[in-house]
């Protein structure tokens, strides 16, 4: 019976439990997980990385929360400027090696000596000589070397005061509205020693936004999300942003099996409901060989085919579910099967 599991140098069909839940009557449904492979993946032959940061210079600062947050309510909360923080990149380095290797696809290591010297002109820093791409594999026995190449966070706070309309009893009210912009820029290049190759190029833009309100202004800023922690929120961002390019990518799916046809069901919930699909597929199999009306026989093969996928075994999955279609047609059936096509359509794309 073939697992679609991690391999080394190739991912395929990875599925796992993760919400059970009744829907109906006679069938119940469950939430799993698909891994997907991201959009700019890198080459199979590269299964481990070394982290490292190339945009630390003099600029860098690790002020205290407080600290930084005094600068913003010395100016009324109302600042735009550039923070060169050292938490928030070195946020986004640890993020992403966590991020990555979760992900199952790569090996990670982030050196204790991550921040690298480098040379940058008026934006950018230059690309890493491959001497030290090479000596910096060597050292670390990985693939390639991700460098984050390019850091910049830009704040803006904005604080005033307004009349705040409450519908509970149709008054005005004097309030107090404060926002907070992260906007940030990181380059990622993806080294690989052997090839000489960058094999990526990935700059990153976007915008976090924090807005509140409160007819208080102590309550307001006492909720209100700090600018360091914000820092290191788009750090996060940053992470995530760059490993659902390059690693595997989970969605949802629901799937629905009978509950319900006879006393040999509840068993077989029990199984189901541990995540045991080996023996939840038996005593379906034992079902569908000993029914005798044609409702109960599909119900127990269409359960089958769900338990082969969870197994792994969408072919046998397939099978299954053309037998429950033969025997007897359900909406339900003709829906599931479409979705095994799709299925075997997505794993044959993924060897």
């Amino acid at each position: 019976m073939e697992l679609f599991m991690k391999t080394k140098g190739k991912f395929l069909f990875l599925i796992s439990l993760a919400l059970f839940s009744f829907s109906c009557v006679t069938t119940q449904s469950f939430t799993i997980e698909i891994a997907e492979q991201g959009e700019k993946e890198l080459p199979a032959s590269i299964q481990s990385l070394t982290l490292v940061n190339r945009t630390l210079d003099d600029n860098y600062q690790d002020l205290k929360a407080d600290s930084l947050q005094k600068i913003f309510y010395k100016q009324k909360f109302n600042l735009d400027t550039v923070i060169y923080d050292t938490q928030s990149v070195d946020t986004t380095l640890k993020a992403l090696g966590e991020l990555l290797f979760e992900s199952g696809r790569y090996d990670i290591v982030i050196p204790e000596n991550r921040f690298l010297e480098f040379q940058k002109n008026a934006f950018l820093s230059f690309e890493m000589p491959w001497e030290e791409v090479e000596q910096l594999c060597e050292t670390y026995i990985t693939d390639a070397v991700v460098s984050l190449d390019h850091f910049k966070t830009r704040v803006e706070t904005s604080y005033k005061d307004e009349s705040l309309f409450n519908p509970a009893d149709n008054e005005f009210y004097s309030g107090y509205l404060a926002e907070m912009k992260v906007s940030y820029e990181a380059l990622f290049r993806v080294y690989d020693p052997k090839q000489k190759n960058i094999w990526l190029r990935e700059f990153l833009r976007d915008t976090l936004v924090w807005e509140d309100a409160d007819l208080s202004t102590r309550n307001l800023f006492s909720r209100f999300t700090p600018v360091k922690t914000a820092l290191s929120e788009a750090g996060i961002a940053i992470a995530l942003d760059f490993s659902n390019k390059i690693s595997t990518v989970w969605r949802q799916e629901n799937r629905r099996y009978f509950a319900k046809g006879n006393s040999d069901f509840t068993q077989a919930n029990h199984f189901v409901s541990i995540g045991d699909w080996e023996n939840a597929v038996a005593v379906w199999k034992q079902i569908e060989s000993e029914a005798g009306p044609k409702s109960l026989k599909s119900k127990a093969q269409l359960n089958i085919a769900v338990g082969y996928e969870m197994l792994g075994d969408v072919d046998q999955a397939i099978v299954w579910g053309l037998k429950s279609y033969e025997t007897m047609y359900r909406p339900l059936t003709y829906e599931y099967l479409e979705v095994l096509k799709k299925r075997k359509i997505e794993i044959k794309n993924l060897k």
